[in-house]
């Protein structure tokens, strides 16, 4: 098994981290998640995560395959739309984003809005592999935080969203339109049942207890340190991330983030005043936890 060359490109912001996964042998690589900064305050816009990726891979003479989505973010903007511009390169994310495309067309009551996934380059199913380079990669469906999840499985490394955090912060949330506690129990099994020496590397951190971002661990860590999956059942599990959610705020971005995310990261149109505009339902979550 060829082992990638993976580096992570951490947004403080957000907590988001971003990857450039490469092949040592071909100098092919692949974007993932990659994170289109925005400020709700002002309502601008800028491209600084996307760039120093671009600048990653210029200065390691790498050449871009793909611009790949893990599932439709809810706390920060996609660059994809943005890189594809840049590069040229496909865009993909799992089949499942049609579902995620039907739940938020209805909450937005966005008529007009694609539910088929044409906004991206290609719809990965569950089993299905593809390559970066010489690297065989490998789709899970891992729904759970979404309808839309999927992880990528690259040679001995493996990139698994929001599913597992790093063993000292538990997992992902399961509470979002369309997610499942039950559902995310079942994926995590199915990423833990990866080989022990397997890389995870997750879609985000917040650094608990201060410490400095991390974004790496392996199947046998998370087996044995996380406190959420380490000798818990199912139902365990399930009931300790149902209450744990019915606690948190929703993100402060989800409603900006949904309707650029499930266009490929697409910005909304200009209007004939020359300014794009986001829409904001209100009261779209009654009995949601307000954040303090």
């Amino acid at each position: 098994m060829l082992k990638p060359e993976v580096t992570g490109f951490y947004d403080q912001r957000t907590g988001s981290i971003q990857y450039v996964v490469a092949c040592r042998n071909s100098r092919r690589c692949a974007i993932i998640d990659p994170v289109l900064d925005f400020d709700e305050k002002s309502g601008c816009t800028a491209t600084t995560n996307a760039d120093a990726i671009l600048d990653h891979i210029r200065h390691h003479d790498l050449k871009l395959d793909w611009i790949l989505d893990t599932h439709p973010h809810a706390d920060h903007f996609s660059a994809a739309a943005y890189l594809k511009r840049k590069t040229g390169a496909p865009t993909a994310i799992g089949e499942h984003v049609k579902d995620v495309q039907q739940i938020w067309r209805k909450i937005y009551n966005w008529l007009d809005l694609a539910c088929d996934g044409s906004q991206w380059d290609r719809l990965f199913r569950d089993g299905e592999t593809f390559r970066i380079g010489e690297l065989d990669a490998r789709v899970l469906h891992s729904p759970g935080h979404t309808l839309a999840s999927i992880s990528y499985v690259v040679g001995d490394a493996a990139f698994i969203h929001d599913t597992l955090f790093m063993p000292d912060s538990g997992t992902a949330r399961a509470d979002f339109p369309g997610g499942s506690a039950e559902s995310l129990w079942r994926s995590i099994q199915t990423i833990l049942s990866l080989p022990d020496e397997t890389r995870l590397f997750t879609g985000h951190d917040y650094m608990p207890g201060g410490r400095q971002p991390l974004w790496e661990s392996s199947v046998a860590e998370q087996k044995r340190d996380n406190p959420h999956v380490a000798g818990q059942s199912r139902q365990d599990f399930i009931q300790r991330r149902e209450a744990r959610d019915k606690t948190l705020p929703m993100p402060r971005l989800i409603l900006h983030a949904l309707q650029v995310n499930i266009r490929a990261g697409e910005l909304p149109p200009a209007k004939d005043n020359g300014q794009r505009f986001l829409k904001i339902p209100l009261d779209a979550f009654p009995g949601s936890v307000w954040s303090s």
